[in-house]
């Protein structure tokens, strides 16, 4: 009816509302050849690679693993599967002498100040102020590796200009980004120098008149064994016991202490198994170690989504609201609020939001690396632009938008129904660059944790035999452990996700990315809340302080 053909993403997306929903689509079997102007724009093909990569990434990660059976949960396809693919994207984990680096690139970029001497408003040319910048870092590295090991350093640096130590320099700035990847806590104010130095580091003038290249590819798990020639031992079936977190909760000592000899014995099975002359058993552990890293790194930033998904689900009816104190309806203008939604389609916002959080994260390390590519690719110039909080690099990030739109492509497919805008901001005033838009989705574990912490904190005196100080004053203040639960998210599904932080509907509102904003800015008002001295009991110092903001 509309006589035009779609990808799958863009044909959901137009026909999702409106007369177009109507509409009857009829799935090509064969893609229609696209005719090419050679004499169009490179940005055209950029585009449509980015647009092909997109598509392709969709599907690629789109089932999960459960930690407690160690086993992937697919529609199809084995666990041998899910892990190869999910392995081109997970770090590799440091050794011990990549750690010394780390170590030393940390103290280097702590005391760097070329951030402040280069994103600042000036006349003239900035590339030799560049050069300048990054050739002063590399000889605080030098320095620093003399100063640590003097033999490995006078090795390095004896005679030597920055150029032949190349491989050197992209060794360990490789590491730095290698090891933020899997530590997203980490390296808070030193990994921004380390991006936008690497990144000014590929435009051309700069290349040339430094004299040598800053990059080398991410390591990841399956690079590493595909160049080992072992990459077939993703498929065996004893990965995922190796390799599976072992969480104590709800079980007893007698049978975690045989699933930890189960990982041991699995561990050392495969190591024996697949060790060659070329790829040892270290090599396999550190590997099978980086799977498990990758795990724990799920649990702590994806599984707080899937809590309060049950916690949504299981404190409140879809339909409509056991009380007045517990309905979660808003207005715009009551209470700070800026969307007007009756409590079910508050529900449903709530539970879409919390859905499309948990597949953002359960593919972050894919988006990073997709992230890691659009930043430092040449082809990409950035524009230093005051975007009303700051002086920051807007930058264009077809890779980063491609993948996140397919990720919200399917999760619009999974909840059915769609309540809000579908807008993702990338490359604008609120969402400046690929490294913007991933700090920003890596703070959803800082605000779910400690909400998540607080209510097994009640959880876990409401299941007490003999009833606490604790459960008494709450039961004294709220009228019951159950009660002071609901009240809690009840303001947090309500005033979490109400549209506000911002002065305008651009900047916040219902779109992808104002729905965090309005969570951070309920964050900022947690003090202001009848329930705060019970996130004080539970020993809360901050959504940003501490380990998971607990003392």
């Amino acid at each position: 009816q509309c006589q035009e053909d779609f990808c799958d993403v863009c044909g959901s997306m137009i026909h999702r509302t409106g007369r177009r929903r109507q509409h009857v689509l009829t799935k090509l079997d064969v893609a229609a050849p696209i005719e090419t102007d050679d004499t169009a724009p490179a940005a055209a093909s950029d585009s449509e690679d980015t647009e092909k990569e997109g598509e392709a990434l969709e599907g690629a990660m789109a089932v999960t693993f459960s930690a407690d059976s160690g086993r992937a949960e697919t529609g199809s396809g084995s666990f041998g599967a899910w892990i190869t693919e999910r392995a081109k994207y997970i770090p590799l984990r440091l050794t011990l002498k990549e750690r010394k680096y780390l170590r030393l690139l940390e103290a280097a970029l702590n005391v760097s100040e070329y951030t402040d001497k280069v994103d600042i408003l000036m006349y003239g040319n900035k590339t030799k102020r560049m050069v300048g910048q990054i050739r002063e870092l590399c000889a605080i590295l030098s320095g620093l590796v003399l100063a640590s090991d003097y033999k490995a350093g006078q090795t390095l640096f004896e005679d030597r200009q920055f150029e032949d130590n190349e491989e050197f320099f992209q060794k360990i700035f490789e590491i730095g980004r290698r090891h933020k990847i899997m530590n997203p806590d980490k390296m808070r104010n030193e990994y921004g120098k380390l991006m936008y130095l690497l990144q000014d580091s590929q435009q051309r003038d700069v290349s040339e008149l430094l004299g040598f290249s800053t990059l080398k590819p991410i390591k990841t798990v399956h690079a590493v064994l595909e160049s080992l020639n072992v990459a077939y031992i993703l498929e065996d079936e004893m990965v995922a016991v190796a390799t599976k977190e072992i969480v104590a909760a709800g079980k007893s000592r007698a049978q975690v202490q045989l699933e930890i000899k189960q990982k041991e014995r699995a561990l050392e099975y495969l190591c024996k198994a697949y060790a060659t002359h070329e790829c040892p058993a270290d090599v396999i552990r550190q590997c099978l170690y980086s799977i498990g890293d990758n795990h724990a790194f799920l649990r702590f930033n994806r599984d707080p989504c899937d809590r309060m998904l049950a916690y949504l689900k299981a404190n409140f009816n879809p339909l409509k609201a056991d009380s007045n104190s517990l309905s979660l309806a808003i207005l715009s203008g009551r209470d700070g609020a800026r969307l007007s939604h009756s409590h079910s389609n508050q529900f449903h916002y709530v539970h879409q939001t919390l859905a499309l959080w948990r597949e953002l994260l359960h593919d972050m390390f894919m988006l990073w690396h997709s992230a890691d590519t659009d930043l430092l690719a040449a082809r990409h110039a950035y524009r230093l632009t005051d975007t009303g909080q700051g002086l920051h690099r807007v930058q264009p990030c077809p890779r980063v938008s491609a993948a996140a739109h397919a990720i919200l492509h399917r999760t619009q497919k999974a909840v059915g129904r769609w309540v809000g805008s579908a807008m993702i901001h990338l490359g604008d005033r609120n969402v400046p660059n690929a490294l913007m838009f991933i700090d920003k989705y890596n703070q959803v574990s800082s605000i779910l944790n400690p909400v998540v912490r607080v209510l097994e904190f009640l959880d876990s005196h409401a299941a007490c035999p003999e009833p606490t100080d604790v459960s008494r004053f709450v039961e004294a203040s709220h009228g019951s452990i159950d009660n002071a639960k609901k009240l809690i998210l009840a303001d947090f599904f309500r005033s979490a996700f109400d549209g506000s932080g911002a002065d305008n509907f651009f900047d916040a509102g219902s779109c992808i990315d104002g729905r965090l904003t309005s969570a951070w800015n309920w964050c900022s008002a947690i003090e202001k809340k009848p329930f705060f001295n019970i996130f004080l009991l539970a020993g809360f110092v901050g959504f940003n302080g501490g380990p998971e903001g607990f003392n």
